[in-house]
C-alpha cells in the first residue's frame, strides 16, 4: 500500500507541468468548473495538486518501501480520471441548486401571488389574470381580460388595475341583480343589458388606452429630458426641436390616457349606484304579517303585563 501511494505521488508530480501548459492554453481542458480562468489552473496545478502529491509523498516514506508500477500509472491517469467526475459533480450540483432555487422561487411567487389577491379582496378588488380568465367568464370577463393582458404587454400596471376594478364592480352588481330580480324578469334583463354596455365601453377605453400606450412606447421621456438637460449646449437646433417635440407627443399621450381614465371612472361611479339602488329595491314578500314597529310595539306592552300571568301561592 504505501508503495502504492509513492508510485501514485510520484506520477501526480510528472504530470503536473503537462496539464499546467494544457489549462493555459484552454482552462476549460484542464478544470471542471463553468467558467474557468487562468489563475484557476495555477492555483490548482502549480500550488494544489503538488501540495497533495507531497503529503501523500511523505505519508509513504516511513514505510521504507519504493513506489509501485500500479500506483505510477494511477498517478498518471489520475487527474484525467478525476476531471470527468469532478465535472459530473458540479453539474449536478448546479442543477439541483437551480431546481431549489426554482422551487423556492414558486413558492414565493405564490405566497405574493395569494397576498396580493388577499389585499384584493380586504380592498374589495378581485385580480384578473389574462392568461387564465375565469371559468364562468362571458363576453365582458374575457374583454377585460384581453384589454388588460395588452396594457400589461406594455408595462402599463398603473393602467391596467383599472380593468380589476371594473370586473369587481361588475361582479358585485351582478350578484346583487341577481339576488333582487329573476333572470327570467324584463327587468333583470334591461338592467343586465345597461350593465354590459357601460363595462364594454369601459373595455373600449381601455383598448384606446393601450394603443395610445403603444404608440409611444418607444419613447423614453426620461432618457429624452436627461439628454436635453445634459448636453443642451452640444446639441443643435434641430435636434433640441425634435427632442422636445418627442416630449410634446408623450405629454399628450399621457393627458389623453387620463382623460380615458376619468370615463372608466365615471363607469365605476355609475356601476357603485346602481349597485346600491338595487339594494334598496324590495321585490320580495315581508316575511312578518305585521309590521315591524308595530310589532315592536306590542311586544313592549306585553313585557311590561307579563308579571299578571304568574300564579300566586
Amino acid at each position: 500500500m504505501l508503495g502504492f501511494l509513492q508510485g501514485l505521488a510520484y506520477g501526480l508530480f510528472v504530470t503536473c507541468l503537462p496539464w499546467f501548459l494544457i489549462g493555459m492554453a484552454s482552462p476549460r481542458l484542464a478544470l471542471a468548473e463553468l467558467d474557468p480562468n487562468r489563475l484557476q489552473v495555477i492555483v490548482r496545478y502549480w500550488l494544489l495538486v503538488p501540495f497533495v502529491a507531497f503529503v501523500i509523498w511523505l505519508t509513504s516514506l516511513w514505510g521504507g518501501f519504493g513506489p509501485s508500477l500500479a500506483g505510477w500509472l494511477a498517478g498518471l491517469v489520475a487527474i484525467a480520471v478525476e476531471l470527468p467526475v469532478e465535472r459530473r459533480a458540479r453539474n449536478w450540483w448546479q442543477r439541483w441548486r437551480a431546481r431549489r432555487q426554482a422551487r423556492r422561487q414558486a413558492a414565493e411567487d405564490s405566497r405574493q401571488r395569494a397576498e396580493r389577491q388577499r389585499e384584493a379582496q380586504e380592498r374589495g378588488v378581485m385580480s384578473l389574470d389574462p392568461e387564465h380568465p375565469p371559468a364562468d367568464a362571458d363576453e365582458v370577463v374575457r374583454a377585460l381580460c384581453a384589454a388588460k393582458g395588452e396594457l400589461l404587454a406594455l408595462s402599463r400596471e398603473d393602467v391596467a388595475v383599472q380593468a380589476d376594478r371594473l370586473y369587481s364592480r361588475y361582479r358585485h352588481v351582478e350578484s346583487v341583480l341577481a339576488a333582487r330580480f329573476e333572470r327570467t324578469e324584463l327587468a333583470y334583463q334591461r338592467a343586465h343589458g345597461l350593465v354590459n354596455e357601460v363595462c364594454l365601453g369601459a373595455v373600449d377605453n381601455l383598448t384606446r388606452m393601450a394603443a395610445q400606450a403603444r404608440s409611444v412606447a418607444g419613447v423614453d421621456g426620461d432618457f429624452v429630458r436627461r439628454r436635453l438637460d445634459r448636453e443642451r449646449q452640444t446639441l443643435s437646433v434641430a435636434e433640441r426641436l425634435a427632442l422636445k417635440r418627442r416630449l410634446e407627443l408623450v405629454a399628450d399621450t399621457e393627458r389623453h390616457l387620463r382623460d380615458l381614465s376619468a370615463r372608466n371612472e365615471a363607469a365605476l361611479t355609475a356601476l357603485d349606484d346602481t349597485a346600491v339602488a338595487l339594494a334598496r329595491v324590495e321585490t320580495q314578500r315581508p316575511q312578518a304579517s305585521v309590521a315591524a314597529e308595530r310589532a315592536l310595539g306590542d311586544l313592549r306592552r306585553f313585557a311590561e303585563g307579563a308579571a299578571r300571568y304568574s300564579r300566586s301561592q
